[in-house]
């Protein structure tokens, strides 16, 4: 048939051709493909050829989609030229895709995939051309940018744009529009001169960190469950709404870098301060910190703010929250993932303190059960808790925490916890009013998080009365290697009373996943 055959019988017609209208979004996919097969039977006939038996348009373009693959380093270029100000984008093509299979959806594509930290901005497909941009506004602004578009293509503010396609049609009009270009004949070349006309080395260096939230730039808001009872969260992004629970010593900044991450692709993202945390209230009463009513607070939370569903993610005692949450109300959750906590149905037949007391890693519990004294050994020295307790990883291995809390040394700093957290004067993005001995802001007492561990027995006699049900709402378990109290093979077994779980497992990570 010749190389370009079917090349030559989609751009047949110039402007009118398959190739062109489809673009233009002037007929589908399953119009394109029947237009095409049309036209090489026709041209088949003029080579006086015959097309194979098992010839198909439609066959070669689900093929071409599930073998095309990312760029991996243009990515990584993106993402570091993300990380030094610049403003990215891609675009998506222009094709309304109606076929079976949804060949040229971009399953890959869609904001939160591998394209999503390194693109801030998705265009997806308008009835205008790729070739010829569409004439109507958009509201995105256009700073010092990487194919980003200006709000109304205009000329000056396309002076700092570096366009980049491996189609040179393409970006003829990018250059009248004053658009620095790069024709990407091959990766390596277009880093190069992607290097130049940015001033950035975006081809070495070490792979930046994910974006992280500026608190300051995050919606903050402030929930009153009851009377002494107020929990504070910040949000982020539309869509359906995905809530993240913390952990022990924690703050809703533990979520830093995946607020931002899960808002691109395309959620509602709730952070919360949990009971006893942060700006969230503190009330003095012990059982305010057991599962149940933690609970509780959680459905009432939801319903102040008319959320019918949510996916909840956890972490640590945020974990617990999450498995409890879809064991008592599982009506109110689409689906629910757990970091390094796993489930256990309580076991009536072995008491669960004594249970605990097998475990030497849980050591550590039970010196938090005396009001008071955990606390004054915790605020002596709240810098230097933090950087025992939030350990980089070689030094997490073999330490238990009560060894830490005795007087172990602080250890390396974990590379994902920002130096300029640690050394804050004020440690303020890390200190809730647990370490202080009062809080001055709300007027609750200390002690609320450590509270959360003062509930053994009444957390355990409520999962009693669950103990013979089932988790089916879909779930996501994630362990790591490297943590030595909530270690991996505590979730083996899970998949009896989970049957929707799904693992995944990070080996080189430690407690603070």
């Amino acid at each position: 048939l010749g190389r370009n055959f079917l090349r030559e019988v989609m751009l047949a017609g110039g402007s009118q051709s398959p190739y062109a209208k489809v673009m233009r979004g002037q007929i589908t996919l399953c119009q394109l493909f029947s237009e095409v097969e049309q036209g090489c039977q026709q041209r088949a006939t003029s080579m006086a050829t015959t097309l194979p038996p098992t010839f198909s348009v439609a066959r070669a373009f689900e093929q071409m989609a599930a073998k095309g693959t990312l760029n991996a380093p243009l990515l990584r270029a993106a993402r570091m030229l993300r990380r030094k100000g610049f403003k990215t984008c891609v675009f998506t093509n222009n094709w309304v895709d109606d076929s079976a299979g949804r060949v040229f959806s971009h399953p890959r594509l869609p904001p939160g995939s591998l394209i999503s930290p390194a693109m801030g901005v998705l265009i997806g497909p308008t009835r205008g051309s790729l070739v010829s941009p569409p004439r109507r506004p958009w509201s995105l602004q256009a700073p010092k940018a990487v194919g980003q578009l200006s709000p109304r293509w205009s000329l000056s503010l396309f002076l700092q744009v570096i366009f980049l396609d491996d189609i040179g049609e393409n970006l003829k009009p990018a250059r009248e529009m004053g658009m620095a270009t790069i024709l990407v004949r091959d990766t390596e070349t277009a880093l190069k001169e992607l290097e130049e006309l940015s001033g950035v080395q975006a081809r070495r260096g070490e792979e930046p960190l994910p974006t992280a939230c500026d608190p300051s730039n995050v919606t903050h808001g402030y929930v009153p469950i009851r009377p002494g009872v107020q929990l504070h969260f910040v949000e982020m992004g539309q869509g359906p709404v995905v809530c993240l629970l913390h952990g022990f010593p924690e703050s809703w900044l533990s979520w830093r870098y995946q607020i931002p991450a899960l808002a691109d692709a395309g959620f509602r993202v709730i952070a919360l301060e949990m009971k006893g945390y942060g700006e969230s209230r503190a009330p003095p009463d012990i059982e305010e910190y057991s599962q149940e009513q933690i609970c509780k607070d959680l459905v009432v939370f939801l319903d102040k703010l008319g959320i019918p569903q949510a996916v909840l993610v956890g972490h640590d005692w945020g974990g617990a929250v999450v498995w409890n949450m879809a064991l008592f109300y599982p009506e109110r959750l689409r689906a629910v993932a757990s970091l390094n906590t796993p489930y256990r149905p309580a076991d009536p037949t072995r008491d669960i303190l004594e249970r605990m007391r097998s475990y030497p890693a849980f050591d550590y519990q039970f010196y938090f059960q005396e009001p008071g004294v955990a606390e004054a050994e915790l605020e002596r020295d709240i810098g230097r808790t933090l950087k025992v307790l939030i350990r980089s990883t070689q030094q997490e291995v073999g330490v238990g925490l009560r060894g830490a809390l005795g007087g172990a040394a602080e250890g390396a700093r974990a590379p994902w916890l920002p130096r300029e957290v640690l050394e804050s004067p004020s440690l303020e993005p890390f200190q809730p009013p647990w370490m202080c001995s009062v809080c001055p802001a709300l007027g609750d007492p200390a002690g609320g998080p450590l509270n959360w561990y003062r509930n053994l027995r009444p957390n355990w006699n409520w999962a009693l009365s669950a103990r013979d049900r089932k988790i089916l709402v879909p779930a996501l378990m994630v362990t790591a290697g490297k943590d030595v109290v909530l270690h991996p093979n505590m979730s083996r077994g899970m998949e009896e009373w989970i049957p929707q779980l799904r693992r995944e497992h990070l080996e080189g990570c430690g407690h603070w996943t």
